[in-house]
């Protein structure tokens, strides 16, 4: 390691200039990037139920939701109404959405003058409460509308706007709240549906970016100022966090990727860590650096790079191999995030061991800070020596007592896993409060929902036996309690036979029994209707026919076994030819989550072991420093339990980081108590030795990676919060497991690995 320390001073301003130049390079890419809300697109293409949904929109358009939700006391007056109105109308024109659902554009199927009419669901402003009363009676036999677009309970109504495939959410709600805007009005009236929900996603992640990362940088200066009390601990760490943000985000359009709501936690990440291997070098300067030394600032240099090089080294690659095996969740924008973290670790691992020592040889020494000896009393920054003198005490004195008390604690948080769940409902993305969780409630709650499922028929949608098989199909839909409304051609047909009817009569609420019969319904109903009001039921040659479920509920828990029920209800019906949507895209995203978690945590752990191994040379170290990680990780799985928060995918990311992050202070404990014993000293005071000499260095380090992470507690998204929340109680509980259980492990096992090679002092 010394010819690496040689060869960074000997082309010290090299290095400096190609760093700078580098940054200045990828930062200079960031403003090529751009933001990717959308939820359903974090999963491949080529999954089966992305690809489903593509070839429904394909057959019968888009099935996404934009919706104004206007509420008041009774929306059945005239001034509400002629609100609904000109909303109704204005939506048609505006560019994106193809077709508009409302009380003025839904149709009513009834009977007058003994003839079959279909005119709209309300076709007059009402002036008269006789004129409300008979619109309410109207509406209320109206199954296309009632319950849908209207609330039972005529507080609600819903104007909804469904999208063309491929249609730009912002220029869709912005044109619609610019229309809101045009009609004021006394009504409550909320924006809702997925296309709302992503822009708000876009919205607060560019917020959130803002917001968040001059925070963690600030805080991280003040933790980094209190820590060594010089600047130069400051700005050094800082520039190489800097240097790596401004890597991996300038690295995202050059890879052809977009942001997405994980991008805050990449950011965030990067603060929190990229200062660790700077943090270790500028404690050892100072350690370096004491009163009556007269190293120049070339040779404090080169015992920086020389003395901590090889455990830095492993840290970093263990860090960057931890997050690479995210790569292993089919969760596009984990694999992204992995990629792009380990380029900004990669660099802020390469910038410390060149860039610092690079700059600090050209740099006029530091004041000393630290005392020559080595009494705690006469150290600044007493408290946290104290602190660390208490801990090598305690392990040295009670090492089997500290591995049961682990073991006893290891054990409560595995109960925590009995209440582990599942779930990536994107209205838990919002606060209590927001906008977007407000109308998702309310729509829910009196409209039926906005998450669809859809079941698409093929063969004569005309044959009584197959619009009978959709009605009953419909029918049994209805009977599970999540369902909120539904939406069919037999709908339709039953609507048209209760104009053709009168209540009681054999034909009323009823698919004809004969083909001719069906065929006349029809012929009929586009006598005084049109074949665009069956547009997203029908195709124009009555082949292809589409059964829209919307659901009440967005837990995605809930929603899968709706899913599977409805699946196991049609899995042997020959007629059907798809089952796809909102729902079973993230009802599928909540499997590959699991997945994902999983196989990228068993990776991370093989290959770190791995790594670990060939650091160390010793599978037993592999294995030994293994054992924390595994006990902080069901720590973390526990504490969710506990705490009830969902592994979704935003804290699905959190393990791979974990192991990443976590095992630096396993590794830097091992590796220094495996140089002290190697110097001859016994396992006590090696324990001793080890703190005096990197607890420091450790302590500051974890406190520094907390820090980076609460900042995620200002986030805009719940899920970031708890993600925030999460990660910094797990790296706690890393660190207390580096400083007591690993060492308590080597004395206890004392593994060969460790065995001294000089005499016993």
């Amino acid at each position: 390691m010394k010819k690496l320390a040689e060869f960074v001073i000997r082309y010290r301003w090299a290095v400096i200039v190609f760093f700078l130049a580098l940054t200045a390079f990828m930062g200079f890419q960031m403003k090529n990037a751009s933001f990717n809300p959308d939820l359903l697109t974090y999963l491949p293409e080529h999954l089966p139920s992305r690809m489903n949904q593509k070839q429904i929109e394909k057959m019968f358009g888009g099935t996404d939701m934009v919706m104004i939700v206007v509420q008041t006391d009774d929306v059945v007056n005239d001034k509400t109404l002629e609100r609904v109105e000109h909303f109704s109308q204005d939506m048609q024109n505006i560019k994106g959405i193809e077709r508009v659902m409302s009380v003025f554009e839904l149709k009513n199927v009834r009977s007058e003058n003994d003839a079959m009419t279909v005119d709209a669901a309300v076709k007059m402003i009402p002036r008269t409460a006789e004129d409300i009363a008979t619109i309410k009676k109207e509406l209320a036999g109206n199954d296309l509308v009632y319950g849908s677009v209207v609330s039972k309970d005529f507080t609600t109504t819903a104007i909804i706007g469904l999208l063309e495939p491929g249609a730009k959410d912002k220029d869709v709600i912005d044109q619609v709240e610019a229309m809101i805007a045009k009609y004021p009005g006394a009504e409550k009236v909320l924006l809702g549906g997925s296309p709302y929900m992503r822009m708000q996603n876009a919205g607060m992640m560019q917020k959130d970016m803002a917001r968040l990362i001059p925070l963690g940088l600030l805080l991280m200066m003040v933790f980094l100022f209190i820590s060594f009390r010089q600047f130069r601990g400051v700005w050094l760490p800082i520039l190489i966090v800097v240097m790596a943000i401004f890597t991996a985000l300038g690295a995202t359009p050059l890879l052809g990727w977009k942001f997405a709501v994980t991008t805050i936690i990449l950011v965030v990440l990067l603060i929190a860590t990229a200062n660790s291997y700077g943090i270790h070098m500028f404690a050892r300067y100072q350690r370096d650096n004491l009163p009556g030394n007269n190293y120049t600032p070339k040779e404090l240099s080169v015992k920086m790079v020389t003395s901590l090089s090889a455990p830095i080294i492993l840290s970093g690659l263990t860090t960057i191999a931890g997050l690479l095996c995210m790569l292993g969740h089919v969760l596009i924008p984990g694999g992204q995030m992995g990629v792009l973290g380990s380029i900004g670790i990669g660099l802020a691992l390469i910038g410390s061991l060149f860039f610092i020592p690079a700059l600090s040889s050209i740099l006029p020494k530091t004041k000393p800070r630290l005392r020559a000896d080595d009494n705690p009393k006469n150290k600044r920054g007493i408290g946290l020596d104290r602190l660390l003198d208490f801990i090598a005490n305690w392990v040295t004195k009670k090492p089997k007592t500290i591995l049961v008390l682990f073991v006893v604690i290891s054990l409560i948080g595995a109960a925590g896993l009995l209440r582990f769940s599942i779930n990536s409902n994107p209205a838990e993305l919002f606060p209590d409060g927001h906008p977007a969780k407000e109308s998702a409630q309310i729509i829910n709650k009196e409209l039926g929902g906005f998450f669809p499922l859809c079941i698409v028929f093929e063969g004569d949608i005309k044959d009584p036996a197959l619009l009978k098989k959709i009605n009953d199909l419909e029918k049994k839909v209805h009977e599970i309690p999540e369902v909120g409304t539904t939406q069919s051609i037999a709908k339709v047909t039953r609507q048209i036979s209760r104009a053709l009817y009168n209540k009681g009569e054999e034909g009323y609420d009823k698919i004809p029994d004969t083909y001719d019969a069906v065929s006349q319904y029809f012929e009929l109903y586009l006598m005084s209707g049109s074949q665009r009001d069956l547009e997203k039921m029908v195709d124009f040659n009555f082949e292809k026919a589409l059964l829209m479920i919307r659901f009440k509920e967005l837990n995605t828990p809930v929603l899968r076994q709706c899913v599977t029920q409805i699946r196991e209800m049609v899995k042997d019906d020959p007629n059907v030819k798809l089952v796809g949507g909102n729902a079973d895209v993230f009802t599928d995203m909540d499997k590959h989550v699991v997945n994902g978690q999983f196989l990228s945590l068993l990776i991370s752990l093989v290959v770190v072991f791995i790594i670990i191994s060939l650091g160390f040379k010793s599978f037993k170290a592999g294995l030994l420093q293994i054992v924390p990680l595994v006990f902080a990780m069901l720590m973390l799985f526990g504490l969710m339990g506990y705490f009830g928060i969902d592994l979704n995918f935003m804290t699905a990311f959190q393990a791979s980081i974990l192991i990443g992050v976590g095992v630096d202070y396993t590794i830097h404990v091992v590796w220094r108590y495996r140089e002290e014993r190697r110097a001859g000293y016994n396992d006590k005071e090696s324990v001793r030795r080890l703190f005096k000499a990197t607890g420091r260095g450790i302590v500051f380090n974890a406190i520094a990676v907390i820090i980076g992470f609460v900042v995620l507690l200002f986030s805009g998204f719940l899920p970031v919060r708890f993600f925030g929340m999460m990660m910094v109680t797990i790296i706690f509980v890393c660190l207390i497991a580096a400083v007591l259980l690993v060492p308590a492990l080597c004395m206890v096992l004392k593994p060969k690995f460790l065995r001294q090679k000089a005499h016993r002092k």
